[in-house]
């Protein structure tokens, strides 16, 4: 296969370091995070005290100001050793990004160094009981009084949510009711009066990773919280960051399923069947050489986009289109490593099970695979 030629030795040291994290810090202790359906607030602390989190962010702010390219290869290695639970991509390089890209000087100055350090941990509230994808339907509201915006509405299917010390919340602070011209995202701390967090979702996979649901009831921040000058840019603001977000979840998908891939290979090459290894029957070396290419096709797309975020050239559609093949491409790869693993690929002890049950949530979050679809039809 093409050998890959957007990591340079830089990104290979770094590589070593944030494996090393995820041998010691995370994988021992992923089943019992997956237990309690959150990590351990101490992973956090420990993620900053590396330099592990919003690794983008400039130095003046708490960051080590690397490329996205960085955060690309934590999304692989995090991906590799099958960790769900930690939501590192969401916090640094989708929360830290909003308020880097469009707060003011004392929202980053306060939030940043914060967030760097793993004192506090972001999360981005989007996604309604009633909306789903449908971002232009959110109704919770931010009215104006006094010197406050005074918030009331629901959010669901929120990541960190659970554990989350702030909140870019989706507002609408007009009164049309729907579409994207009133729409704003203000911050949101916890603690704050009528802000409360339900316990974590009890979901199908990705049980280690922190999703709750949000509930603003009269809750009061100064208007000051506003991102952004001027209120009723939302929804541009979320144009500029949903790209990236999606070609996040193309990098994930495609590490689980070079991830998927390798635990299955081992696994056919000892598992013997009739007299020979399961990995000698044809069948399972047609099956392993179709995992192998969908992956290695899935893999330059999915770095051509990220030397496009490095020039500031990645299209929606073309985040789209890496997102919505990915995503599928990896569920279809999982799908034939459970096969090949018979009746231990439907055991939970098996890192393929594992990935089956995590692997399924691709298709949905980040915007549903029916609404990629969408946005790619309409560039044609």
């Amino acid at each position: 296969m093409l050998p890959r030629t957007l990591y340079g030795p830089e990104h290979e040291e770094f590589r070593r370091t944030v494996r090393r994290f995820m041998e010691t810090e995370v994988v021992p202790f992923h089943e019992a995070w997956e237990r309690q359906q959150h990590v351990d607030r101490d992973l956090w602390y420990r993620a900053g005290e590396l330099g592990l989190l919003c690794l983008t962010v400039p130095e003046a702010y708490g960051g080590i100001g690397v490329d996205r390219s960085y955060s690309a290869v934590l999304m692989e290695e995090q991906s590799y050793c099958g960790a769900t639970g930690p939501g590192f991509a969401v916090h640094s390089d989708i929360v830290a990004n909003y308020i880097l890209n469009f707060g003011r000087e004392e929202q980053k100055q306060h939030w940043l160094p914060k967030m760097a350090s793993g004192e506090a941990i972001g999360s981005i509230a989007m996604s309604e009981p009633g909306t789903g994808s449908d971002l232009q339907s959110i109704r919770t509201s931010a009215v104006k009084d006094g010197d406050d915006y005074v918030i009331n509405g629901s959010k669901i299917f929120i990541t960190n949510g659970y554990l989350c010390d702030i909140a870019v919340v989706v507002c609408r602070t007009g009164e049309s009711g729907s579409g994207a011209k009133d729409l704003s995202l203000i911050l949101v701390e916890a603690g704050r009066e009528g802000f409360t967090k339900a316990k974590p979702l009890n979901k199908v996979g990705m049980k280690a990773q922190d999703t709750c649901e949000l509930f603003f009831d009269n809750v009061r921040v100064p208007q000051s919280n506003l991102l952004g000058e001027v209120e009723g840019a939302g929804f541009g603001q979320l144009m500029r960051e949903l790209a990236w977000e999606r070609l996040i979840i193309a990098i994930l998908s495609v590490a689980t399923a070079q991830a998927a891939l390798d635990t299955t290979l081992e696994y056919t090459r000892e598992r013997k069947v009739f007299g020979q290894a399961v990995a000698d029957f044809q069948n399972s070396r047609f099956k392993l050489a179709e995992m192998k290419t969908e992956i290695a096709v899935g893999q330059v797309f999915v770095d051509r986009c990220i030397e496009q975020v490095l020039n500031n050239a990645l299209t929606p559609e073309a985040a789209a289109a890496a997102k919505l093949w990915t995503s599928e491409m990896l569920c279809r790869v999982v799908d034939e490593g459970v096969q090949l693993h018979g009746g231990y690929g439907y055991m939970l002890e098996y890192p393929i099970a594992r990935a089956y049950i995590d692997s399924r949530a691709g298709r949905i979050y980040g915007g549903t695979n029916e609404i990629m679809k969408e946005l790619i039809a309409r560039s044609l």
